[in-house]
């Protein structure tokens, strides 16, 4: 197992202990969180517990791809890991971030839609040869995402201060980015899924 892999798996990990952080009724087992105003903000450890543990998360994502081309250690293996990692730490966070309130419902909606139409190309684009590379509007999306949802777990702070939502429109641009990105996946190759040539 190489260290891109690893770094995979921890990022895995790490998704699953910020679901364990968000869902777990602590309070059934005597454990309760402190809670801090920061002027007039309500802050709840446990969402600086998982803010910050989603951050390592996402710079996992950035070193392990960034390293294994690098180093020539990218593996069909690595891939799978990279993309399943992927999507248990974004939409689970934000499926989570909905069900406490903190997100819109659109928001995780669109993203899993998205990600199911882009793959399904992506695959068979695959069965065909063909490999289907990030685009830039897909890379913008990722990380608008990742810094709008990190935002979220820290309570918008410092923007917050000032009465600037730039959590939400990270977030909403996200969403946007992902319909536009999901489009030209889709023109990019609709050639490749409807114009096959008989056998």
């Amino acid at each position: 197992m190489n260290l891109p892999t690893k770094l995979t798996i921890s990022r895995i990990v790490m998704s699953i202990l910020i679901i364990i952080i968000m869902l777990f009724p602590f309070y059934a087992v005597n454990i309760d969180f402190p809670q801090y105003n920061v002027n007039g903000v309500l802050i709840d450890l446990r969402y600086i517990i998982a803010g910050i543990l989603f951050i390592i998360a996402s710079l996992t994502d950035f070193l392990d791809g960034h390293i294994a081309r690098k180093y020539g250690l990218i593996t069909n293996t690595g891939k799978m890991l990279d993309a399943i990692a992927d999507k248990v730490l974004v939409n689970s966070v934000l499926i989570i971030l909905t069900s406490t309130g903190d997100i819109h419902p659109i928001i995780p909606v669109v993203i899993v839609l998205r990600d199911i139409v882009v793959n399904a190309i992506k695959m068979e684009a695959a069965s065909h040869g063909k490999v289907v590379a990030a685009i830039s509007s897909g890379k913008l999306k990722t990380a608008a995402l990742m810094i709008g949802t990190a935002l979220t777990f820290f309570y918008n702070l410092p923007f917050e201060f000032i009465n600037l939502r730039v959590s939400d429109f990270l977030l909403y641009f996200a969403t946007i980015m992902s319909i536009i990105s999901m489009i030209e996946y889709y023109n990019m190759n609709k050639k490749l899924i409807f114009d096959k040539k008989e056998e």
